[in-house]
């Protein structure tokens, strides 16, 4: 999968947070059995833009960790060759991902990852709107972190 890292206004560049995104991309693409053509769009952002975007796309009125949006959905889309390339958008908060980290006890490198892979499994289609959907999410997230080490103590270790 190809994937293109941008920064919001006002973001510094940092190689680290996005030799993290790339990893877990790669592992997602390989898990998934995506193509090197496919490609996927990273926006990295601050919780004022998350919270604008947040508002604007889903109506709902404060920042979050991370939106997903798939191109190869909706009423709009044409199965197209040239458009089934095209994944989709991820956009991250960078601040939202450090307070979570902190809330839940573990490192920022883990919590982005997380938000990478759930991002990720959006785009893809998985969703967490019931509970057996959101177990099957959880199960796919956590075989992804697993597999690049990034495990919970309260979840197994997947090989």
């Amino acid at each position: 999968m190809d994937i293109t890292i941008s920064y919001d206004d006002n973001m510094t560049e940092n190689k680290a947070v996005e030799n993290i995104i790339e990893k877990v991309c790669a592992e997602v693409g390989r898990v998934y059995g995506l193509t090197s053509g496919e490609e996927l769009s990273i926006l990295l952002c601050s919780n004022e833009k998350i919270h604008e975007l947040n508002r604007e796309y889903r109506q709902i009125d404060r920042p979050t960790d991370v939106l997903s949006f798939a191109l190869n959905e909706g009423e709009d889309y044409e199965d197209s060759e040239e458009e089934s390339q095209l994944l989709g958008d991820l956009i991250i908060s960078l601040e939202r991902t450090a307070e979570q980290a902190e809330e839940y006890g573990h490192s920022f490198e883990r919590e982005l990852a997380y938000l990478t892979t759930h991002g990720c499994l959006h785009i893809l289609g998985y969703d967490h709107m019931t509970d057996e959907d959101k177990a099957e999410m959880r199960k796919e997230e956590e075989f992804v972190l697993g597999n690049l080490g990034y495990v919970r103590e309260d979840a197994p270790y997947n090989e």
